[in-house]
């Protein structure tokens, strides 16, 4: 894997493009941003946008290692839906690795151990065991094959665990489009990646018109690099705030909704997302401000909060904004990755396959309900 640093604030230049919308502009439903494709398998190589120069710099990271792939999403090269996408090219790069094997059971262990070195890269978010598992389990299908065929069912199961990533963000966005009025004024948090094109480019399709406040999202600054310029390309009128504002922001009525990703949404409601989220959901429950939170399904294999394992961070990325030091050598800083919202704070979960009471989210997994159901190796984590 190859990369530089991620540059220094001075002297960065000023991303290009139309100058901001007017409060209430409907947003473009055709535009395609910048991070919708930002990871690709191309040939032996996995490329991955590096998101923490973003959109100051637009740089490729290359990966043609499976250990290649990991390091770059535990160095945060790519967040959200981006390591999803980072491990399904990393396991076709695992297949061809283990293409030379005669004997299918060796050729198999080469593919179970690389998926566990790409689920423990980040081990919050279920997305990356979800790719591992897409890939694995077309595997398993060909019949546990080797060489050119080994890969070509990798291929074949990547190819498809991306189609339907994408099938299933698209119904998401559709859903969440609905809940949200014309003229809605959303705060959100962090980067919500394919999520958040979905649901703008599904309000742009019904000519509903919206603005977005962003929190900045320290220390990585997702909000205020990744988000707010692609809701800026999307035509969407965009605000940004530090994240001590956000309760400010809710109090003074200029916010309608609060709309975030969940990395993970527990089958007893709870939502476990970047850390700042629960901050924002209890300020939105205390002014009556309705919170969405997004996810494609509530994840079985997770009853409560207690059984999704919290990332911790390096306490000295507090310390760094955009390779900068910003504190003291005198003093320690403290990153727990994510945190936890009760359901008593959410109002919604809005899955794939439409919007859930976090009382109700056993009916998800409903086979009765009209929309079948995700099939069982696509949501339960191993």
């Amino acid at each position: 894997m190859t990369a530089t640093p991620p540059p220094e604030p001075p002297g960065l230049p000023e991303p290009t493009g139309t100058p901001p919308r007017p409060p209430g502009t409907v947003p473009d439903p055709e535009v395609l941003p910048v991070l919708a494709d930002s990871v690709r398998l191309d040939g032996d190589t996995v490329l991955i946008l590096d998101r923490r120069c973003f959109p100051f710099d637009l740089r490729w990271v290359r990966c043609g290692t499976v250990e290649e792939v990991a390091r770059a999403i535990e160095d945060m090269v790519t967040q959200s839906s981006g390591p999803y996408f980072a491990a399904l090219g990393a396991m076709v790069l695992a297949a061809r690795a283990a293409h030379h094997h005669r004997d299918p059971a060796a050729a198999r262990a080469d593919l179970t151990a690389a998926g566990a070195r790409i689920i423990a890269a980040r081990a919050t978010n279920n997305h990356l065991a979800t790719a591992v598992r897409a890939v694995v389990t077309e595997v398993d299908r060909a019949g546990t094959p080797t060489g050119s065929a080994l890969v070509e069912a990798a291929l074949t199961g990547a190819r498809a665990g991306d189609r339907r990533y994408r099938d299933r963000s698209r119904a998401l966005g559709e859903h969440t489009a609905a809940l949200l009025p014309d003229g809605a004024s959303v705060l959100t948090h962090c980067w919500a990646d394919l999520y958040l094109v979905d649901t703008v480019a599904a309000l742009g399709r019904h000519g509903k018109r919206v603005r977005y406040y962003c929190t900045e999202t320290r220390p990585y600054l997702q909000g205020a690099r990744l988000t707010a310029e692609t809701l800026a390309e999307m035509g969407v009128d965009t605000t940004l705030i530090t994240d001590g504002m956000g309760a400010s922001v809710i109090a003074t009525g200029q916010i309608t909704h609060l709309v975030t990703a969940a990395d993970r949404v527990t089958m007893d409601g709870h939502v476990i997302n970047k850390v700042g989220t629960l901050q924002l959901a209890t300020a939105a429950h205390a002014y009556a401000v309705p919170f969405l939170a997004q996810v494609q399904a509530p994840d079985p294999a997770a009853p409560t909060a207690a059984d999704v394992p919290i990332e911790h961070r390096d306490g000295t990325e507090v310390l760094h904004t955009l390779g900068r030091r910003t504190a003291s050598s005198r003093v320690r800083g403290h990153y727990p990755a994510f945190d936890i919202t009760p359901p008593r704070f959410v109002r919604t979960v809005v899955t794939d396959r439409g919007p859930f009471d976090p009382a109700h989210l056993a009916d998800y997994h409903d086979d009765t309900r009209p929309d079948p159901a995700p099939a069982p190796d696509e949501e339960a984590t191993p």
